[in-house]
């Protein structure tokens, strides 16, 4: 395989055309999540992809402009908003462990007495973004407003008719919570927190726009505006937690395919970051049985080995 060189900016659409026109002529892409309708609607073959730069430079291929449902990707942009304001003590609420079990398992909690395995398992985030929640009174609006500030895109918006299928569908979310609160690890009442979590997971994206709200993850910390949201450490912290958690209990096998940090959502987005180079978002919401976008992986696959550009 020769490895493509970044000798400038423009060489990644390049790499992202052939990407994309490899990804179509790959049968299999597996199935959009089903119980969530607005998801369950979505074309398992829709793809999209971009790549921004430190500068804010952003390339794209294929659907790449087309607002998706995020999902667990804001789990991210949320641990970071919380981390920022209250520094290690978060880790003492929250751990930094795999799970190796699925996303919504309450298996651990009673073994491990309320503290959630890591931050992007369900139970993980739902402390998380309790915590944002005691801190700023609105954790949903905060982290809208960053990912508004971020990507530039003053239009992003919840969905809510995404929200209302999480909240009707949100009983092991609401188990969830109640276990811990029973461990005193959440301080809000149910009922707020819930509604906080839904609305969070409910942000319509697109590519492009989440590429350029991770780049703070590639500036070490460093926001769109040139302010620091999180010491290097900080930033360093959140990337390792994404390369060893972020994709459910298929994290060994993403970060031994695709070796960057990354998140994925069962909307079919993942995020990945290039420390000191760049973000990549991609979307296709066909899923494997792990909740991961099977073309999204392919396609991060093929962008690190076109590009030699990976942690390792």
């Amino acid at each position: 395989m020769v490895i493509m060189t970044m000798t400038s900016s423009p060489a990644f659409l390049p790499v992202l055309e052939r990407i994309a026109e490899e990804i179509g002529r790959t049968p299999g892409r597996g199935r959009p999540a089903d119980y969530i309708p607005a998801l369950a609607a979505c074309d398992p073959r829709s793809f999209g992809m971009a790549v921004a730069e430190l500068d804010g430079t952003v390339y794209g291929v294929g659907e790449w402009r087309q607002p998706f449902s995020t999902q667990s990707i804001t789990k991210v942009f949320t641990l970071a908003l919380d981390l920022a304001r209250e520094g290690d003590e978060l880790w003492e609420h929250v751990g930094r462990e795999p799970s190796g079990n699925p996303f919504n398992s309450l298996v651990q909690l009673e073994y491990e007495q309320g503290i959630p395995r890591n931050p992007f398992v369900n139970a993980g985030a739902l402390v998380v973004t309790d915590r944002l929640q005691t801190r700023t009174g609105d954790a949903a609006g905060e982290l809208l407003s960053f990912l508004r500030a971020e990507s530039g895109n003053t239009s992003l918006d919840f969905d809510g008719e995404v929200a209302a299928s999480e909240s009707q569908h949100g009983d092991r979310n609401a188990a969830l919570a109640h276990f811990m609160a029973s461990y005193g690890n959440i301080d809000n009442e149910i009922p707020v927190l819930l509604d906080q979590y839904f609305r969070q997971c409910s942000v319509a994206a697109s590519c492009a726009d989440l590429a350029l709200a991770t780049t703070f993850l590639a500036r070490h910390g460093i926001r769109a505006d040139g302010t620091r949201l999180l010491t290097r450490s900080q930033a360093k912290q959140v990337n390792a937690v994404m390369l060893t958690c972020g994709t459910y209990d298929a994290a060994g096998d993403f970060a031994y395919r695709v070796g960057l940090p990354g998140k994925s959502g069962v909307g079919g987005g993942i995020i990945a970051v290039v420390p000191g180079r760049c973000a990549i978002c991609v979307w296709s919401p066909g899923l494997d049985e792990r909740g991961n976008s099977v073309a999204g992986v392919a396609a991060l696959d093929r962008f690190t080995t076109l590009t030699g550009l990976s942690v390792f």
